[in-house]
């Protein structure tokens, strides 16, 4: 795969971070979020969709979805909650969770004490991620509603020290390093995902590593305003034109046609919410030879004409 795909998506669907919350908890201890929608706008005004992540760094606990069966979860470890998920963490399995809650007290980052009296047994930082979640993000799509990722040396351990002290000791800087540190921790840890998978794993993340997909969609991200047609996007892949459409919709969930359709859309929805380009320009970049006929695929795909979709997301902001 000569194209960083993954790098097209994560810059395409504006990767975020934000503030990090620190716990210490002492058994018995219960604490629940509740899903990311509801509180997206508090902790990321602007943001279409809100992740929550987890990193570990002391102690152990029990947590996971809600509505899921809990799995224990170990010192070094990180979890996220890509889909945005309620979720719970718990000293032990039979503890009843209490309702979802976000504190929001103190500055950040805001440090919280759990349970009970003694010295703490679990201690964890929590950060927010947000992104587009329209008009396309495979990512997203492609991730497990819990994305836990094993202790380990190397470069996610050294990123979680390193926001367990900006936390626990807070400089000038901070802020904007804990952001930074939550975006690099998130790729980080969907990089590490993407190496675990099994041969054969279908999705947009299998997708990325089967030989003949991956290609057409290097090709598909890497000149997306080309007039592309499935019999040029066959030819490239070394197959026949019914095998590829059969192969590339299996694992990445969209015809390739379709696929590069909604990636259109999402380049263009970031140009529109980041600039002031006009329509027309953005329209061309994207591969639409009019302005009219850009307009009419963005409406069926969106709800609304582009420039009204741009004004939407300004009074959002």
């Amino acid at each position: 795969m000569d194209r960083d795909i993954l790098s097209d998506v994560l810059q395409a669907v504006r990767l975020k971070g934000a503030l990090f919350y620190l716990v210490e908890a002492a058994p018995p201890w219960v604490v629940t979020a509740p899903s990311a929608q509801e509180v997206a706008a508090a902790v990321m005004p602007g943001c279409d969709h809100v992740m929550e992540f987890h990193a570990f760094f002391e102690g152990e606990c029990w947590g996971g979805p809600l509505d899921h069966p809990q799995e224990r979860i170990r010192a070094g470890e990180i979890i996220l909650f890509p889909r945005g998920d309620p979720h719970v963490f718990r000293s032990a399995p039979d503890i009843p969770p209490p309702p979802p809650t976000m504190s929001r007290q103190g500055s950040v980052p805001i440090r919280l004490r759990l349970g009970g009296s003694g010295a703490p047994a679990a201690r964890f930082v929590c950060g927010f991620l947000g992104c587009d979640a329209r008009p396309f993000n495979p990512l997203i799509e492609a991730l497990p509603r819990m994305l836990r990722i094993p202790a380990q040396e190397g470069p996610l351990d050294a990123l979680m020290r390193l926001a367990v002290a900006e936390t626990t000791s807070p400089r000038a800087g901070g802020e904007a390093l804990r952001a930074r540190l939550a975006e690099m921790m998130f790729v980080e840890a969907v990089r590490t995902h993407l190496a675990a998978l099994p041969d054969g794993t279908g999705g947009w993340l299998g997708g990325l590593r089967d030989p003949q997909v991956g290609r057409v969609l290097g090709l598909l991200h890497g000149q997306p305003a080309h007039p592309w047609a499935l019999d040029d996007l066959a030819r490239e892949a070394g197959l026949s034109r019914t095998v590829l459409h059969e192969r590339f919709a299996a694992l990445v969930g969209h015809p390739p046609m379709q696929y590069l359709a909604r990636w259109r859309m999402q380049l263009a929805a970031s140009r529109l919410a980041q600039g002031s380009d006009k329509v027309v320009s953005i329209a061309m970049e994207v591969g639409y030879e009019s302005e009219a006929a850009f307009n009419r695929a963005f409406k069926r795909l969106l709800g609304m004409p582009p420039a009204a979709w741009r004004r939407e997301r300004g009074a959002r902001a």
